[in-house]
């Protein structure tokens, strides 16, 4: 069963002109957010040059807007050789919006993605200490492993099927039409 997004909310692919959206959302995460998006204290421009290089080729991010602004992600990044079908998921919510399901939501958006790229396995890594993203795995039937100061949590996806597909090209048609009605307000605004 899906939960409701926040009034006003909505998760979409981002878009590769998209990046500076993407790098706001994550300089705007508060310390302890920032600290376990990436799992340790990161600086601004650590930060910036992260967000310019995340649109390669290879990853795939989605994002929960709240009013055309970008409140959390989730990135789909391939690891290892290809032949090895395997990817690593990350995420990072605005304080805000952390506890309201968003999380549930952009994982399944990327399970979706991950399933219909025929990756076999998608890892979760987070620091010991961040109880949410480990609940969050948990809820998706990963299985935790723990090591000093880290947890990794495996989800296997499943094969993609015809439906999958038509879900995922669905969503992503919706979203990209979204991400035009947002570009066109903001060029409309009157300054």
């Amino acid at each position: 069963m899906h939960d409701p997004l926040p009034r006003g909310g909505l998760i979409r692919k981002l878009w590769i002109g998209e990046a500076d959206l993407y790098r706001d959302h994550l300089l705007r995460l508060d310390p302890v957010s920032r600290r376990n998006r990436f799992a340790g204290a990161v600086s601004e421009d650590f930060v910036r040059d992260y967000a310019d290089l995340s649109f390669g080729i290879d990853s795939l991010i989605h994002g929960f807007f709240v009013d055309g602004t970008l409140r959390g992600a989730a990135e789909l990044r391939p690891i290892g050789a290809p032949l090895t079908r395997e990817a690593e998921a990350a995420f990072s919510i605005e304080k805000p919006w952390q506890s309201h399901g968003v999380g549930s939501l952009l994982l399944e958006r990327t399970l979706l993605a991950a399933r219909n790229r025929g990756l076999k396995f998608l890892h979760m890594a987070c620091l010991a200490d961040n109880k949410r993203m480990q609940q969050l795995a948990r809820k998706y039937e990963a299985e935790l492993s723990f090591d000093f100061s880290n947890v990794v949590g495996e989800v296997a996806a499943p094969r993609p099927t015809p439906l999958s597909m038509m879900r995922e090209i669905l969503a992503d048609g919706h979203g990209f039409a979204t991400a035009m009605f947002d570009v066109q307000s903001r060029l409309l605004k009157p300054v």
